[in-house]
């Protein structure tokens, strides 16, 4: 086939029809599609973009091949969008951690919706009109949901927000009818850092001293969370010397095993690499369990574990600060 042949084929080929939308979320993932730069181009060759709220002003919802999703489900207008999406799209993409697992926004989960409209419209230094939301804002939900719990979901990218090469290569992937090339790896396998047998007997904060840029983090007394992590960010962090806070969210194995916990985990993995007691590493995330576990407490799939006593490791905390 010439490449003039080749052209009037790609020029008679329908492009995919793409509907896009946001429930509560910040707003970043969206702007991470952007972040393909010129790769963009090789999308929007094959995409045709119809509802999108940053770039039309389309208020229905078309008839579309792929639909882009992004945010949990938090109100009234959020499970609205969402069915009407789910209705809409062909295959629908849960984008970013907040749609796949709630989220940071899930931490909601241990106050109630007054403590939450009070401390945000109420009792807030930055806020001058004292009052609370009224009836022409959607109420609040009891709590934050992920996509999945209310409509089938065809593809997960977890990311907060999901990397461009992940990103990249899920759209074509939708595009060429072919399954994405995410592999269901840890951050540890991008992570350059080498695993060590160290003498380290203390935990380290984030802020003390400089990690040495070839040792593993979890090594040198850090607790980074890469280990328990899905990668779907190319491990940037602990490859800068910055500890994984596990943005993209829990492995499989964290996820799908209902003894299986983030804070055993990763005081397992400490233990055998350090003379650091296990007990200490346990009790030291179970007290910023509310940044440990921030990304997915929202999900079913570690909310409602077992293991997961959430309440019960902040109600500790209260007690100890009172004493």
């Amino acid at each position: 086939m010439t490449n003039q042949e080749e052209d009037a084929v790609a020029e008679s080929k329908p492009k995919v029809r793409l509907n896009t939308d946001w429930l509560s979320v910040c707003g970043g993932c969206h702007v991470s599609i952007v972040d393909l730069h010129e790769k963009i181009l090789a999308v929007l060759g094959e995409v045709e973009i119809q509802h999108c709220p940053v770039l039309t002003d389309i208020k229905d919802y078309p008839p579309a091949d792929v639909g882009i999703l992004t945010g949990a489900i938090r109100n009234e207008h959020d499970r609205e969008v969402a069915h009407k999406m789910r209705e809409s799209c062909k295959l629908l993409i849960s984008f970013g951690t907040c749609a796949v697992y709630g989220g940071i926004p899930g931490a909601g989960i241990v106050h109630s919706r007054e403590e939450i409209l009070d401390r945000a419209f109420v009792h807030n230094p930055t806020t001058d009109t004292q009052l609370p939301p009224d009836h022409r804002i959607p109420p609040l939900e009891k709590l934050v949901t992920p996509l999945d719990e209310v409509i089938d979901v065809d593809l997960y990218l977890p990311g907060c927000p999901p990397h461009p090469a992940f990103i990249f290569d899920a759209l074509l992937a939708l595009i060429e009818g072919r399954p994405p090339k995410a592999k269901d790896e840890s951050i540890c396998a991008r992570c350059e850092r080498t695993m060590v047998k160290t003498g380290v007997d203390h935990l380290k904060s984030n802020h003390e001293g400089v990690p040495d840029a070839e040792t593993c983090l979890l090594s040198q007394g850090y607790i980074c969370l890469g280990s328990v992590t899905l990668d779907r960010c190319l491990a940037p962090c602990p490859n800068n010397g910055v500890m994984c806070t596990g943005c993209a969210g829990p492995t499989m194995q964290i996820l799908t095993e209902p003894n299986r916990d983030i804070r055993t985990e990763i005081a397992d993995r400490m233990v055998r690499l350090t003379a650091l007691d296990r007990e200490q590493v346990v009790a030291t995330i179970e007290r910023g369990a509310k940044t440990h576990y921030s990304y997915a407490m929202a999900s079913r799939m570690i909310g409602k574990k077992p293991t997961f006593l959430l309440e019960k490791w902040i109600a500790e905390v209260e007690e100890e600060n009172q004493t």
